[in-house]
C-alpha cells in the first residue's frame, strides 16, 4: 500500500467515524421535538448527546483537514463544486450548536421551543446533504480538464443524489433513537424504543430503494468488492430486526454502527482509485495520484498522525466511559 492509498484509507475511516457519532446526535436532534413531551424530556434528550456532540464533530473537521493537506486538489474541486451545499451543511451545525448552547438560558417556553425547532433542523441539513453529496460523487460531476467543476446547484439535486440524502437522515434517525434508548430510562426510554422499531422498516425500504436506483445510476454495486461489502451492510440493517423486536437497543445500536461502517467502506472502495469522478470524461477523474500532495508532505503526515491519532482515540473514549451511565429523572440537566 503507497501512502497515497493509505491516506486514500484513512480519510475513508475519518468518514466513517464521522457518521457513526455525529449520526446518532443527529437522529436525536431529529426525534427531539417528537419524542419530548415536556420540558424535562426535551432536556434530558439534548443532555443524552451533551457530553459527545462537540467531540464528534472533530471527526468530520479532521477529515477536511486531512482531504487539504493529503489531497488539496480533491479538496479544492469538492469545496468549490459543492459549495452551496457545504455551506448549508455548516449552516445547520452551528444552529444546532448555538441551539443545544442556548435552549436552557432562559425558562421562556417559546424561547425553549425556537431552539428546539432549530435543533431539529440543523440536524435535518447536514444528514441530508452528506448523503446528496456522497451520491453525486458515486453517479460523478461534471469536471473538465483543469479539476473544475463545471456544473451548477441545481446539478447535484438529481434523483439518485437525494434518495442516497434520504436514506443518511433515516439510518441517522434510527441510529439516533437506539442511542436514546441505551442513554435514557422510564418512559422516554420506552418511547425511543418505540420510535427505532417504528423507524426499522421504512429504513429499509429506502435503503432498498436507493440501491435499486444505485445499480443503473451510479458505480456503486460496479466496484467489485464494493458489491459484498454492501451486501454486509444490508446484512447488518436487516440483522437488527432481530434486536429491535427482542428489546436490546445494545445490540441493535452495534448493527446500525457496523451498517454506517460497511456502507461507507463500500462507497470508498467503490470510488477508489478515484476520489471524483468525471462524467464528461473519463481521463478527467480526480484519482489519488493526480490530486494529491507531494510524497513527503505524505511521509509527514503519516509520522503525525502515528504518533498524535491514538492521544486522540484514547481521550475520547475516556469520555464515552466517563458518560456512560443513563440519564434518570434525577439527572442533573445543563443543556
Amino acid at each position: 500500500m503507497d501512502l497515497n492509498t493509505l491516506w486514500f484509507v484513512l480519510i475513508a475511516v475519518l468518514f466513517a467515524g464521522f457518521f457513526v457519532l455525529e449520526g446518532f446526535d443527529f437522529g436525536v436532534g431529529l426525534l427531539l421535538p417528537f419524542l419530548g413531551r415536556d420540558d424535562r424530556e426535551r432536556r434530558t434528550i439534548l443532555n443524552a448527546i451533551g457530553p459527545f456532540w462537540d467531540g464528534n464533530e472533530v471527526w468530520l473537521l479532521t477529515a477536511g483537514g486531512a482531504m487539504f493537506a493529503a489531497f488539496p486538489n480533491w479538496y479544492a474541486a469538492l469545496f468549490s463544486g459543492f459549495y452551496l451545499p457545504l455551506l448549508l451543511v455548516l449552516l445547520g451545525l452551528i444552529l444546532r450548536a448555538v441551539g443545544l448552547e442556548f435552549h436552557s438560558k432562559l425558562e421562556a417556553p417559546a424561547w425553549r421551543a425556537t431552539w428546539c425547532a432549530l435543533i431539529a433542523g440543523g440536524s435535518l441539513l447536514p444528514a441530508l446533504l452528506s448523503g446528496v453529496a456522497v451520491g453525486n460523487l458515486l453517479r460523478g460531476v461534471p469536471m473538465d480538464a483543469a479539476m473544475n467543476y463545471v456544473g451548477g446547484f441545481w446539478n447535484l439535486l438529481n434523483p439518485c443524489a437525494l434518495l442516497m440524502g434520504l436514506t443518511f437522515v433515516m439510518v441517522f434517525l434510527l441510529h439516533g433513537a437506539l442511542f436514546l434508548a441505551l442513554r435514557t430510562d422510564g418512559e422516554l426510554r420506552r418511547r425511543a424504543a418505540g420510535a427505532a422499531r417504528g423507524a426499522w422498516l421504512p429504513t429499509v425500504v429506502t435503503a432498498v430503494a436507493l440501491l435499486a436506483v444505485a445499480q443503473h445510476a451510479t458505480n456503486l454495486l460496479r466496484g467489485g468488492a464494493a458489491g459484498w461489502v454492501l451486501a454486509g451492510a444490508a446484512a447488518a440493517a436487516l440483522l437488527a430486526a432481530g434486536p429491535l423486536s427482542g428489546r436490546r437497543p445494545g445490540a441493535a445500536f452495534a448493527l446500525t454502527a457496523l451498517t454506517i461502517i460497511l456502507l461507507t467502506a463500500a462507497v470508498f472502495h467503490a470510488l477508489y482509485p478515484n476520489v471524483m469522478p468525471s462524467s464528461l470524461d473519463p481521463r478527467w477523474h480526480l484519482t489519488i495520484y493526480n490530486a494529491s500532495s507531494s510524497p513527503y508532505t505524505l511521509k509527514v503526515m503519516t509520522f503525525v498522525t502515528v504518533t498524535l491519532l491514538p492521544l486522540v482515540l484514547a481521550y475520547q473514549a475516556w469520555s464515552y466511559w466517563v458518560f456512560r451511565r443513563r440519564l434518570t429523572g434525577s439527572s442533573k440537566l445543563e443543556y
